[in-house]
């Protein structure tokens, strides 16, 4: 895993630093849905906003190949292809679809994908076939208490389940998650929204757990007060490097997230395609 680790921090800008400001990457907004609801999510279509659960639009699996082929033209370095939503990119077919297009016509990108972690156990062997590099998995606590203060909603099975059981089902799944990935030989980086007044205890036990399970980076993000969690403050500075180097003593952190858009396409904060070109239109 050391090798694959050091590959990708040399070429994924959401793994290394300097590759970071090289290396470009593209979001293909296929995953609409999601079988959770955070209490600081909002999933927006509009062209405005920069940051997760935002996209211009939603494309098919067909729509997303045919902006890539015309990205790859233009993009100067594109090594990188992800799926971040703008819902749980495992929810939904057409990530299936487009992800089995790329690798038979782009074996050479590197793909990715970001998850709430509830569907990735049952669905690791096909994204090992499908020739998936790396998952991001994003956990927000450890204690399903806290968990029940964050999540709103859990869906799974056809049930929808609230509060601590819904917590605690759902912090289960991303843990064995990240196990079963390393297992079959993906990278894993995890995502933490920093929520101050909410989890900062919790990024100790977090950091721990996923380096305990495999995982090979964290990455600490702060919330962006929405939704439910519209009256909440982000954390200042200080509080997200001092969470960084708490989690530091247990897993290597990476620090130059941008909490890119779904439809994002370039190098991170360097982008300069215009949001308005034919494939962001559905």
């Amino acid at each position: 895993m050391g090798s694959k680790f050091a590959h990708l921090t040399a070429a994924h800008p959401c793994f290394g630093v300097k590759a970071h400001y090289k290396v470009a990457r593209i979001h293909l907004p296929v995953a609409p849905r999601c079988n959770i609801q955070c209490n600081y999510c909002v999933r927006r279509i509009n062209k405005c906003e920069n940051r997760p659960g935002v996209s211009a639009c939603i494309l098919s699996a067909e729509g997303a190949i045919k902006r890539l082929e015309a990205e790859i033209k233009s993009v100067p370095n594109l090594k990188v292809v992800g799926i971040a939503g703008p819902g749980e990119s495992l929810e939904n077919q057409s990530t299936f679809e487009a992800l089995s297009i790329i690798r038979e016509r782009w074996p050479d990108l590197i793909t990715c994908l970001s998850t709430n972690g509830l569907l990735v156990e049952e669905k690791t062997a096909e994204l090992e076939a499908l020739n998936v590099r790396t998952v991001t998995v994003t956990i927000n606590a450890i204690d399903p208490k806290v968990g029940s203060k964050i999540y709103e909603w859990v869906k799974y099975n056809g049930r929808i389940l609230r509060g601590e059981e819904a917590a605690e089902l759902l912090i289960g799944k991303q843990l064995r998650g990240i196990e079963a990935l390393v297992e079959r030989g993906m990278v894993v980086k995890v995502n933490t929204v920093l929520i101050p007044d909410l989890n900062m205890e919790e990024i100790p036990k977090i950091a721990e757990e996923a380096a305990k399970r495999g995982a090979s980076l964290m990455n600490i993000i702060p919330l962006i007060p929405m939704h439910r969690f519209k009256d909440l403050r982000g954390p200042t500075c200080t509080e997200l490097e001092m969470a960084r180097r708490i989690a530091e003593r247990y897993i290597p952190q990476f620090r130059l997230c941008r909490q890119c858009r779904a439809d994002a396409c370039g190098v991170p904060g360097l982008e300069s395609k215009k949001i308005g070109t034919e494939y962001f239109h559905g």
